[in-house]
């Protein structure tokens, strides 16, 4: 059963993360300001299923896997709460290198590469093997859908270039809907 992050009370929400770090191996001990945030953050029915911290722009940022994205978190001290997120569907690669104490992770999409350093070491590559099963699950249903409906697909398609190619909608909206037909 899925956790419902957006209602939990406030020491199940504590619960769930010490599980999630626990098994992650994180401490929490940078992040709980962030933490605290998450549920704000996080879409009906969105799940996490890994987190780890570094420091990524000069402060130290929560980074958040969910089943739909990364998400990155920093709430400072005076300034209010940056955020920035990728869709999984944009993840291009992860990687992750570890030293004696820490480790890095970089995250690439098509427009940017994060790079996230003073990762624990012991989260490195627990983290960075969440995401790409994460990955692989995503794409794999969406693989087996398409060769299962492929003519449904196929026509779908077929119909939204049909609208953008009339000037019904834009090409951003294209590639939107794109995305959405294509994983499912």
């Amino acid at each position: 059963m899925a956790f419902d992050f957006k209602n939990a009370s406030k020491a199940d929400l504590r619960a769930e993360y010490k599980r999630i770090a626990d098994e992650i191996g994180d401490d929490q001990f940078f992040t709980k300001k962030e933490l605290n945030h998450l549920p704000e953050i996080l879409s009906e029915g969105e799940q996490v299923l890994a987190f780890t911290s570094g420091l990524m722009e000069g402060n130290t940022w929560l980074i958040t896997l969910t089943d739909r994205r990364i998400i990155f978190l920093d709430k400072g001290m005076i300034y209010g709460l940056k955020q920035a997120s990728i869709g999984l569907d944009k993840v291009n690669a992860v990687s992750g290198k570890t030293g004696l104490i820490f480790g890095s992770i970089t995250i690439e999409d098509g427009a940017s590469q994060r790079h996230i350093s003073n990762v624990w070491k012991k989260t490195v590559v627990r983290f960075v093997n969440k995401v790409r099963d994460a990955l692989e699950q995503r794409r794999q249903p969406s693989f087996a859908y398409s060769q299962a409906q492929g003519t449904d697909v196929v026509s779908m398609l077929e119909r939204l270039a049909a609208l953008r190619t009339n000037g019904i909608i834009t090409e951003k909206e294209f590639e939107e809907q794109k995305t959405k037909i294509l994983a499912t």
